[in-house]
């Protein structure tokens, strides 16, 4: 899709308004909404800004007043070792400046992605239907192993036994599938 400012470039942000129940949806390139310093208005109303929006929706500034009362005293002062963006800075712009962000800040963020993703931190996406008959063997995989040590910590053998036996005969299923990766 082309950016619907400039004609020129993909577009890679979509934005969805709705005002009075007419829907709108704008696809911008991102130079395209620097340039209009990510303000949208509505008809004749006040503009938000994206971060703000942001911010406000992962409730960002009671967060950082919450993380100081807690257990992370100078968060804002806290900085990635490899792009050097502060907490305060994530906050004010409303993304990090690289990947490392997300394991520097991971304490912080894991309330807010909670909050934010009903109570999941970790992405469970679709699997491909070209190749997830291996990846869902994969996932069964690990999640019988998981049932498996919960029935050794309460000293269930018998049960333990025939997941057991089921985690091999899926580990055969799946190597004969992949050829082999170790799990």
């Amino acid at each position: 899709m082309i950016c619907q400012e400039c004609h020129q470039r993909p577009a890679t942000l979509h934005f969805t308004k709705i005002i009075n129940g007419k829907k709108t949806e704008v696809m911008i390139c991102e130079k395209c909404a620097q340039e209009k310093g990510e303000m949208f208005m509505d008809a004749g109303g006040p503009g938000f800004s994206i971060n703000n929006l942001l911010a406000g929706l992962l409730n960002m500034e009671s967060n950082i007043q919450q993380t100081k009362a807690n257990a992370f005293p100078k968060t804002e002062e806290m900085r990635c070792p490899h792009c050097h963006r502060s907490y305060k800075e994530f906050v004010h712009i409303g993304k990090f400046g690289c990947a490392e962000c997300y394991k520097t800040f991971n304490e912080q963020l894991n309330p807010i992605l909670k909050r934010v993703h009903s109570g999941n931190t970790a992405h469970i996406g679709k699997i491909p239907k070209r190749i997830g008959g291996t990846i869902y063997l994969r996932k069964q995989i690990l999640d019988l192993k998981e049932v498996l040590k919960v029935h050794i910590v309460q000293e269930e053998f018998e049960k333990a036994a025939e997941v057991r036996d089921k985690v091999r005969s899926l580990e055969k299923r799946y190597e004969a599938q992949e050829g082999g990766e170790e799990l």
